[in-house]
C-alpha cells in the first residue's frame, strides 16, 4: 500500500470544511491563543481587576496635631469644671459663714435678718436661781421671711439646729439639751455677759462646756460668728479648743473642750484652805503668756482677746493654763487695731488708755496680763474696796513697790505672805520685771507678749525687756512721769474709768443678781466687788472725755 506523499513544508495546510458556525466575537480584546496541536483556539478569562489603591490619609503631622487638640480641649473642659466646683463650694461656705453676718452695703442693719425655718425645740432652759425669768427666756420666734432685697443668689436656710461650715462637730439643739440634762441648774458651771455655760456629756462620752448665748442679744450673735470664724482656726495647747457649735432659730451655742480644774481666780481667791505654790504660779504665768502671744503674733490677722483676767485662765489637772473666752476676740487688721464701737472688759484689768480713747490694741491685753501677774505675785485681787482710793487698785498699789524691789532685790513688801518666802528668787525677779513692764502707763512702752514669754523663761535679759524706756525714770517701772503719759492724765483717766465702771456695774447688777466667772464654779467674791464683766461703749468714753475737758 502506497504511502501518500507528505505535504510540502511550504504548501498551505489543507482547508477544512466549514461545518460549524463562525466563532463568537471576542469582546475582551484578548487574542486567541493555541490550545492544542490540532489548531483549535479558546478564549482566556480576563485577569481580576487590580485592588483599588489605598485612600490617601491625612499627613502624619496633621493627625498628631488633631489628637493633641482633642486632648487639650478635654483638659480645658475638666479644668473649667473644677474651677466652677471650687468657686461654688467657696461661695456656699461663705454664705453659710455669713448666715447672721453684717448686712450688705446700703441695707439697714435693723432690717437685716436671714430667714430661718421655725422649729420646735425642747423646753427652754431654766434660769439659775435669782435670775429674772423674763430676761433669761426672752427668746423671740425665729423669722420666717427676709426683708433683704439682694440680687445675690438665695442661700437655703440651714437645717434646724445643725452647725455649719469648717471641720467642727455638728450638733442639734436636742443633742446639747440631752448632754446637759436639758440645761439643768446642776450642770451650770458659769455665766458671763453673753449667756450661760453648762457642763455636758456628749453621746460619745466626751465631756464639754456648752456656752449658750443670751437670746435676743445682737452683740451675742456677732460674738458667735466671730468665735466660729476665728477659733475654728486657732489651735494651741494653752488655748481652749472649740469642739463645735449649733444654730437653731435665734439660739447660738458653742461647744468647747471641758477644762476640769476650774479657774486661776478660783485657786487664788476662792479656794479656802489651800495655797498655790510658787512653781505652779510660774507655770501658769508662762502657759498663759504663750497662749496670748500666739493670739497676738502667730494668728493672721492677729487676735486681741480684750478680756484677759484670772477668771478666763482655766487650769487642767496638771495646772497647765488654757486661755478661754474668745467671744470677745475679733480680727484686727494691721491697719486698724482699734475696737470698733462697743467693747467689753473687766474693771481692774483694763488698760488706762481705754478710758480716754475707747480703743484697745494688743498692748491693752499686755496690760491686763500684767495685772494677772500681779495677782500671782501678791495674792491680791485686782480691786480691793477695803483699801483707800488708788490703793484699792492692785496696779496703783504695786507700781512703786515693784520699782523699789527691782532696784534693791527685796520683794517682801508685796509678795503673797501665804508663800512664806518659799519661792525662787531668780524666777520672782523675772516675773516682777515682766509685771512692771506690762502695766506701764504708756501702751507703746509695754513689751510684746513674745518678749514676756522669753523673759519669764529666762531667755531674755531684763535690759532687753526694758528697751526704749527713757533712762532716769526708775528704769521705766514705777515712774508716773512719762513723756507721753503724765500722772495728771493718768489720774484723770482712772477717775473717769471708775465712774464708767460703777455705772456699768449698776446696770449689770440690775440684770444679774449673781455674777460668776465664765467657767468658774463657786467664783470668788471678787466678781461682785467691782470686777463684773461690763459693756462700755465708745460713745460713753467720748462723752466723759468731753466732760472732763470742759471742766478743766
Amino acid at each position: 500500500m502506497a504511502t501518500p506523499p507528505s505535504p510540502s513544508p511550504t504548501s498551505p495546510p489543507p482547508s477544512l470544511p466549514n461545518t460549524t458556525s463562525p466563532p463568537a466575537p471576542v469582546t475582551n480584546n484578548t487574542a486567541p491563543v493555541p490550545d492544542s496541536p490540532n489548531g483549535t483556539f479558546v478564549n482566556l478569562l480576563p485577569p481580576p481587576p487590580p485592588p483599588p489603591p489605598p485612600r490617601e490619609g491625612l499627613p502624619r503631622g496633621t493627625l498628631a496635631g488633631l489628637i493633641v487638640g482633642v486632648v487639650l480641649g478635654a483638659l480645658i473642659v475638666l479644668i473649667g469644671v473644677g474651677i466652677f466646683v471650687i468657686f461654688y463650694k467657696r461661695r456656699k461656705k461663705k454664705l453659710a459663714n455669713n448666715y447672721t453676718g453684717a448686712p450688705p452695703q446700703g441695707v439697714d442693719p435693723q432690717h437685716w435678718q436671714q430667714s430661718v425655718p421655725q422649729i420646735a425645740v425642747l423646753s427652754k432652759p431654766t434660769p439659775p436661781p435669782g435670775i429674772t425669768p423674763h430676761l433669761y427666756n426672752s427668746v423671740e420666734p425665729p423669722s420666717t421671711s427676709t426683708s433683704l432685697g439682694s440680687d445675690k443668689p438665695s442661700n437655703p436656710s440651714p437645717s434646724p439646729g445643725v452647725a455649719m461650715g469648717h471641720s467642727l462637730g455638728t450638733f442639734t439643739y436636742e443633742d446639747l439639751a440631752l448632754a446637759t440634762d436639758n440645761f439643768s441648774d446642776s450642770n451650770l458651771i458659769g455665766q458671763g455677759g453673753f449667756g450661760y455655760v453648762h457642763k455636758g456629756v456628749l453621746k460619745d462620752g466626751k465631756v464639754v462646756a456648752i456656752k449658750q448665748l443670751k437670746a435676743g442679744s445682737g452683740q451675742g450673735e456677732r460674738e458667735f460668728q466671730a468665735e466660729v470664724d476665728i477659733i475654728s482656726r486657732v489651735h494651741h495647747r494653752h488655748l481652749v479648743s472649740l469642739v463645735g457649735y449649733c444654730i437653731v432659730g435665734v439660739k447660738r451655742l458653742l461647744v468647747y473642750d471641758f477644762v476640769p480644774n476650774n479657774t486661776l481666780e478660783f485657786h487664788l481667791h476662792g479656794k479656802e484652805g489651800s495655797v498655790m505654790n510658787w512653781s505652779t504660779r510660774m507655770k501658769i504665768a508662762l502657759g498663759a503668756a504663750k497662749g496670748l502671744a500666739y493670739l497676738h503674733e502667730d494668728c493672721k490677722p492677729k487676735i486681741i482677746h480684750r478680756d484677759i483676767k484670772a477668771a478666763n485662765i482655766l487650769l487642767d489637772e496638771s495646772f497647765e493654763a488654757r486661755v478661754a473666752d474668745f467671744g470677745l476676740a475679733r480680727y484686727s487688721l494691721d491697719t486698724d487695731t482699734h475696737v470698733s464701737t462697743r467693747v467689753m472688759g473687766t474693771f481692774g484689768y483694763m488698760a488706762p488708755e481705754y478710758a480716754s480713747s475707747g480703743k484697745l490694741t494688743e498692748k491693752s491685753d499686755v496690760f491686763s496680763f500684767g495685772v494677772v501677774l500681779l495677782e500671782l505675785i501678791t495674792g491680791r485681787r485686782p480691786v480691793d474696796k477695803t483699801q483707800p482710793f488708788f490703793d484699792d487698785s492692785i496696779v496703783d498699789w504695786a507700781r512703786p513697790l515693784l520699782s523699789q524691789a527691782l532696784e534693791h532685790g527685796n520683794f517682801d513688801a508685796f509678795v503673797d505672805s501665804r508663800l512664806q518666802k518659799d519661792y525662787d528668787s531668780n524666777e520672782m525677779t523675772r516675773m516682777v520685771a515682766c509685771a512692771a513692764a506690762c502695766v506701764r502707763h504708756s501702751a507703746r512702752s509695754r513689751p510684746r507678749m513674745s518678749q514676756v514669754v522669753r523673759a519669764l523663761e529666762g531667755n531674755m535679759s531684763l535690759d532687753d525687756l526694758n528697751e526704749g524706756i527713757t533712762p532716769g525714770h526708775s528704769r521705766g517701772f514705777g515712774s508716773f512721769e512719762s513723756s507721753d503719759y503724765s500722772s495728771v492724765q493718768y489720774q484723770e483717766d482712772m477717775k473717769k474709768f471708775r465712774k464708767m465702771a460703777l455705772e456699768s456695774q449698776e446696770l449689770v447688777s440690775s440684770e444679774y443678781s449673781a455674777v460668776a466667772s465664765e467657767y468658774g464654779v463657786n467664783p470668788s467674791s471678787s466678781s461682785t466687788e467691782g470686777q463684773q464683766s461690763t459693756q462700755i461703749e465708745t460713745s460713753k468714753a467720748e462723752k466723759e472725755t468731753k466732760d472732763v475737758s470742759g471742766s478743766t
